[in-house]
């Protein structure tokens, strides 16, 4: 199963009322087609609610952190955009350019 699959299956059990998981590992250094090294997680819950952005993304990283790099998994990097319902206005801020990324 693709890191990618197993990002969202974990993150279901945090019942979310959206959730998008996007492979950005194309725009960064090293990639290769199929590459699964960096993405971004945007996730709405009520489960959010109430919580500082750092224990949000405990709760985040909590369901996904053996499938980090530091826990021996393959996700080098984990962009974590965590919302409560009246928060999420249907956009995340764009991820940042990587310097090493592929030059066209």
């Amino acid at each position: 199963m693709s890191l990618e699959q197993q990002l969202i299956e974990r993150l279901q059990a945090l019942h979310p009322t959206h959730l998008a998981v996007m492979n950005e590992s194309s725009g960064h250094g090293g990639y290769y087609p199929g590459k699964e090294s960096h993405f971004k997680v945007i996730i709405v819950g009520d489960v959010f609610d109430g919580l500082r952005l750092v224990q949000r993304h405990q709760k985040v990283y909590s369901q996904v952190g053996d499938l980090l790099a530091a826990g021996g998994g393959a996700i080098h990097a984990l962009a974590i955009h965590a919302y409560v319902p009246n928060e999420w206005d249907g956009e995340a801020p764009a991820s940042p350019e990587c310097a090493h990324a592929p030059k066209a």
